[in-house]
């Protein structure tokens, strides 16, 4: 009999995933063992005899379900970038499995009242700064779990829980079924009118994929915006644009009654435990704190920038008037195409032009060779580390002192069985535990095009700037250097988490940088001087409309967060569409298409983790821009100021407050003022 690769001991190197033995047939049983194991460890931990300290109860309880840990990171990582329907009916069996354990954890009273026990005397036990920061976070998450609930209200915070863990999968599923339920079909050349060669290659890549004759073209994001942004054909451009954007809207995969109960779940859980809305409770533990700390940021940013949006946007159209163009306003289908043929006219840097310059492994080269200048690292490709797709590739990082930090693992392509987007993951977060520090294995998963017969994958510039994101949460979980599982890499609050990532970005903009690695794929030839001015030049091109559009998501996010719980009530008395309709007016740029809506797609707030928490991006951005600026000052690869932002920050999880790391690195607290005049928006 086969045994079940996570039930042994790994005979990958590092003790990786053995990805090679492990298939559908290995989750289950997986799951239901790695479930009564920690249920056992829980038992012991809260049905100890001996006194409650900090190492028998909050670091023993830290250290629990470590199993279960690895196979979750497993397969809802895989779930996420090579899923099928058995993958899919696993995550719904085991989700209530997952849910029913963490209840039986947050509620149970032994354990709570030993690890109050603790808590009560923390001033008395001479704890270090991360293991007092562990058990005030151990504290708070039993509180915020429902521990100190009446019964019948546990009672009710489980069932509520548990609904919630089933209604975000089923979002996340219906996501993705709708995005792969159509495509455009193209059978003539005529169609085809505006778009650039590679664009058609890729058409005719994916047509072939499905089986059909002519050009295919999906919801997929690297297949739809290249479309809206260069059909000539503004029928097909309305047909893409409207299919995009009323993704679980309505159909078979229709998400618009289940973002209603999902908002109203949120609301009565914070509700249970005291709090005014959801977002009052999701924010505490983050950098911004409160509701009116959010809403006043947004605010901030929002105010200056949208005025000078709508100028942007109101150049767009007279330009798009002076080619012909014979609507009364610009229209959602029409915006990228008449932005991209102005860019092109005012700047000739259009991505036709850029593409061959940023061949895949030229840009991860350089990517990879950018933490070798800035951090000392090396990265090795393994080929005898097993993977869970061919596409993937595996590096074994190695320290400048050639110790080894971490795995890379890396999925670039799109498929059927991927999500749409770039997200960065790991397999097994660092940490340390019984003297051994347990290294990570940190993956990044993106959707570029595919090589085709005649090229190999070209990159956007937009896209260059998506890896070096990425790339950024990677190094932050590369480099970790903490002692418990939950303060490691990216577990930091919610708005400190991107700028490590969004730092990584001003790199792409740099012509020092640049000049080291866009070459011409065919040629050879280096990325000529006059489109490198360009690149810098058009860095705010159209910086205003997309700040307006990340705050439009800011503001959905906690409109749908800050509403109050009401008994025997959905929440909202309106259709979500109507909703969202409502709530975007005040800050629309362009005219709303009717059957279109952000929320019934809008993973991160409903699946992904940024309830409450989208205005992170524009938070993190924020600090990068007053961080990225200590570079500007000591230069782009100054390895001292590099220092400190590996040992004050990357390295940190969040063994400390995220301000006072911010605080450690840059010298002084962030100031807002920094984005927008990295913008242009002000002076």
């Amino acid at each position: 009999m086969i045994e079940n690769p996570f039930l042994i001991p790994s005979e990958a190197p590092y003790g990786a995933p053995m990805f090679d033995r492990i298939d559908n047939s290995c989750y289950m049983p997986a799951f239901r063992e790695a479930v009564e194991r920690t249920r056992k460890e829980i038992d012991e931990i809260a049905g100890s005899s001996a006194p409650a300290t900090f190492s028998n109860t909050v670091e023993a309880l830290e250290y629990s379900g470590m199993l279960l840990s690895e196979v979750e990171n497993v397969f809802f990582n895989v779930l996420e970038a090579d899923s099928d329907d058995t993958m899919r009916q696993i995550a719904e069996e085991v989700s209530p499995m997952l849910t029913d354990l963490s209840m039986y954890i947050s509620m149970n009273q032994a354990l709570f009242s030993r690890v109050k026990s603790v808590y009560d005397r923390k001033d008395t036990l001479g704890l270090a700064q991360d293991q007092t920061r562990l058990l005030e976070d151990t504290y708070r998450d039993f509180v915020c779990g429902g521990a100190g609930l009446e019964e019948n209200a546990k009672e009710r915070f489980a069932e509520v829980n548990r609904q919630l863990s089933l209604l975000e999968l089923k979002f996340g599923n219906n996501v993705l079924a709708s995005t792969n339920a159509w495509y455009l079909h193209l059978s003539s050349e005529d169609e085809l009118d505006g778009l650039p060669q590679y664009v058609i290659d890729m058409g005719k890549a994916s047509a072939a994929e499905k089986g059909v004759d002519g050009w295919a073209f999906t919801l997929d994001r690297p297949s739809c915006f290249p479309f809206l942004k260069f059909s000539a054909r503004r029928d097909l451009r309305k047909e893409m644009y409207m299919k995009y954007n009323s993704r679980s809207v309505g159909g078979e995969f229709d998400n618009t009654g289940i973002i209603r109960e999902i908002a109203a779940l949120r609301a009565e859980k914070a509700s249970l435990l005291g709090y005014a809305t959801y977002a009052d409770y999701a924010l505490e533990n983050r950098m911004a704190k409160t509701t009116p700390a959010v809403m006043s940021f947004l605010d901030s940013l929002m105010e200056p920038t949208l005025p000078v949006a709508r100028e942007e946007q109101a150049k767009i159209y007279e330009y798009a008037v002076s080619c012909g163009f014979d609507d009364t306003c610009l229209r959602g289908w029409d915006f990228m195409f008449w932005a991209e043929k102005y860019q092109q006219e005012h700047y000739s840097l259009g991505e036709e032009l850029i593409k061959p310059y940023f061949s895949l492994d030229s840009v991860i080269d350089a990517v990879l060779g950018l933490a070798t200048r800035l951090y000392g690292l090396k990265f090795i490709k393994r080929d005898d580390i097993p993977v869970y797709h061919k596409d993937v590739v595996v590096y074994d990082v190695l320290d400048s002192d050639a110790e080894h930090l971490s795995l890379l693992y890396m999925d670039f392509f799109p498929r059927p069985s991927k999500r749409g987007g770039a997200w960065m993951t790991e397999f097994r977060g660092q940490y340390r535990k019984d003297g051994k520090d347990y290294r990570p294995f940190i993956s990044i998963v993106t959707n570029f095009s595919k090589p085709t017969a005649d090229a190999p994958s070209l990159l956007t510039h937009n896209e260059l700037t998506t890896i070096l994101h990425e790339f950024g949460h990677a190094l932050h979980g590369m480099l970790s250097k903490g002692r418990y599982p939950s303060q490691c890499g990216t577990n930091v609050a919610r708005d400190f988490v991107e700028f490590p990532s969004q730092i990584m970005e001003n790199w792409a903009f740099e012509p020092e940088y640049l000049s080291s690695f866009a070459k011409h794929y065919r040629t050879g030839e280096p990325l000529p001087q006059e489109y490198m001015d360009r690149i810098v030049a058009t860095k705010n091109y159209l910086a205003a409309s997309q700040q307006v559009r990340q705050l439009r998501f800011g503001y959905i996010d906690m409109a749908w967060h800050t509403i109050a719980f009401q008994e025997g009530r959905p929440g909202i008395e309106e259709d979500s569409t109507e909703f969202e309709k409502r709530v975007l007016a005040p800050y629309r740029t362009l005219p709303y298409a009717e059957g279109t809506a952000i929320c019934p797609s809008f993973g991160h707030i409903f699946s992904g983790g940024y309830s409450a928490g989208y205005y992170s991006y524009k938070w993190a951005e924020v600090l990068e821009a007053d961080g990225f600026s200590l570079f500007q000052e000591k230069g782009i690869f100054n390895r001292e100021v590099s220092r400190l932002l590996r040992s004050e920050v990357l390295e940190k999880g969040s063994t400390c407050d995220e301000a006072l790391l911010y605080r450690n690195f840059r010298g002084h607290d962030p100031e807002p003022q920094a984005l927008l005049r990295k913008l242009g928006i002000i002076k």
